[in-house]
């Protein structure tokens, strides 16, 4: 049976966007098994903060994963310290399948922060105007989509489901990894692939 990834998200975007970026993840890795990925779990962020929501999408992703691979938890920070939460939602995580291999990243504020840090990769695709630079700060932006919004032509909106997606496929990662939870979800894909290539144990 295939190693397989299978990602739980709280957005409606990151649905497509986040197995865009990790097969690109993959492609750079280039592990020497091959990986599935399963199509994202979303449960609103509500649900996964309450008591049983985020246990109830890891049982359900430990059900997805078969016998080898990793549940990846991906949500936003939303400005609280990812270095504060990540501790107990991981701990939450792993009590509910401590047989399962579970990582988890919040992106800090959101996703889009990512897409700030390599703005500059980004000129003229969806709208966005050529005077776009990288953000020198993007995880300090609180409302890192109206960020982006404000580049478009007037009229123009940000859509998760359009533009999350379309930016994943494009966005410079070597850029992209001055944002600190960037990096952390960089390592954390390379090391699934590491986890991947072991041998099971006996």
């Amino acid at each position: 049976m295939p190693f397989r990834i299978v990602p739980i998200v709280e957005g409606h975007g990151e649905v497509p966007a986040l197995p865009i970026l990790l097969r690109r993840l993959l492609a750079e890795f280039n592990p020497a098994v091959a990986i599935e990925l399963a199509r994202p779990i979303r449960r609103p962020r509500g649900t996964l903060l309450k008591e049983g929501g985020l246990e109830e999408a890891v049982r359900l992703g430990a059900i997805e994963m078969g016998d080898t691979g990793a549940i990846l938890l991906l949500l936003d920070s939303e400005g609280d310290c990812p270095a504060e939460l990540a501790p107990s939602f991981l701990a939450r995580a792993r009590n509910a399948r401590p047989d399962k291999q579970i990582s988890l990243v919040l992106a800090h504020q959101e996703f889009e922060a990512w897409f700030l840090a390599a703005a500059s990769g980004l000129k003229g695709r969806r709208g966005l105007r050529e005077e776009i630079e990288d953000h020198t700060s993007p995880e300090s932006v609180r409302g890192c989509k109206e960020w982006l919004e404000a580049w478009m032509p007037p009229m123009m909106k940000y859509s998760e489901t359009v533009d999350q997606p379309a930016f994943s496929i494009v966005f410079d990662l070597r850029l992209a990894r001055k944002a600190p939870s960037f990096d952390k979800f960089y390592r954390e894909v390379e090391e699934i692939c590491r986890q991947a290539i072991l041998p099971l144990p006996h």
